[in-house]
């Protein structure tokens, strides 16, 4: 299943360049996500948590991650298994930033493999909805985390170039992706399935 993703964050490309490289950082923005460990070589441990009606999974996986500071490119091969559920996943994605009207224009493009109960997600497109409303928090709490006067924000969300000495607030704390909102994602994709079914 491919993912392709295009945004804006409002902050400069330096900075969210930079925001990038901090890992527990980035994870922190991403709703559901909670970071356990740097193993080494470019690899890290972490978790993934979401909800969707009666259906929950948590991920435990690991990450390799790569960059290319001339390309402003960012290479990551995941992939997390569900101990309860026996679902599984695997990811492999290529994130680019560019200079963007506003701010920093960031292009993503994912391969996801799926397989066990989570694979019904995206049999249904469901995972296309849920990747829409995890950029657009994402987005939100990297702008909360980035000081719009520029100077990045490290991982425990002090300001590092704050003359002040103010850091941005921080996002919450990690909690599994769901609610209301995913539960609707879940029928719309359900209904979706059916009318293509029949037509």
């Amino acid at each position: 299943m491919k993912l392709q993703q295009t945004f804006v964050v409002a902050r400069p490309e330096d900075d969210v360049w930079a925001f990038f490289h901090d890992i527990p950082a980035v994870t922190a923005c991403l709703p559901g996500a909670e970071y356990l460990g740097d193993k080494g070589d470019g690899v890290y441990a972490g978790k993934m948590s979401m909800k969707v009606g009666p259906f929950q999974a948590s991920f435990d996986g690991e990450a390799n991650v790569a960059y290319d500071d001339a390309a402003r490119t960012v290479t990551m091969q995941g992939k997390g298994v569900d101990k309860k559920g026996a679902s599984r996943g695997k990811m492999s994605m290529v994130c680019n930033l560019t200079h963007a009207e506003g701010g920093t224009g960031v292009a993503i493009d994912a391969d996801v493999q799926l397989s066990g109960a989570i694979a019904q997600f995206g049999r249904t497109g469901i995972i296309h909805e849920i990747a829409n409303v995890l950029i657009a928090d994402f987005v939100r709490n990297v702008e909360a985390r980035l000081p719009a006067g520029g100077g990045a924000a490290t991982g425990d969300g002090v300001e590092a170039d704050d003359d002040k000495g103010q850091g941005a607030v921080p996002p919450p704390a990690p909690r599994p992706v769901g609610g209301l909102k995913l539960l609707m994602l879940s029928l719309l994709g359900l209904v979706r399935g059916l009318f293509g079914r029949k037509g």
